[in-house]
């Protein structure tokens, strides 16, 4: 299995004042970017776990864990946020499904 997608995760809470540190903080925030096996989800299966094949549903796999609390994460330069469906930790890798639709 090859891991040869760069995936960058982002988390976009909430921008805010903070009066203890003097400045605003919160907003898109670049969490970290791992090395990822990414390949489609059959039709099939994502009418099973998305009720729709439309929403262009990825399985992204990284040897290393991912962030704890993330809200989208881009492939490569391709610009598409995707939003977690389902996570796995199997033994060797982690497993997520991912969709374009919020």
């Amino acid at each position: 299995m090859r891991f040869d997608n760069c995936v960058h995760f982002y988390d976009d809470s909430e921008e805010h004042y903070d009066p203890e540190l003097g400045e605003y903080v919160g907003g898109v925030e670049l969490l970290g970017t791992l090395m990822a096996n990414v390949t489609d989800v059959g039709t099939e299966r994502a009418n099973e776990l998305l009720g729709d094949y439309k929403q262009r549903a990825k399985v992204v796999r990284t040897q290393l864990d991912p962030p704890n609390k993330w809200a989208y994460l881009m492939i490569g330069d391709s610009g598409i946020k995707y939003y977690p469906q389902t996570a796995r930790k199997p033994l060797k890798q982690h497993s997520l499904i991912v969709s374009e639709l919020k």
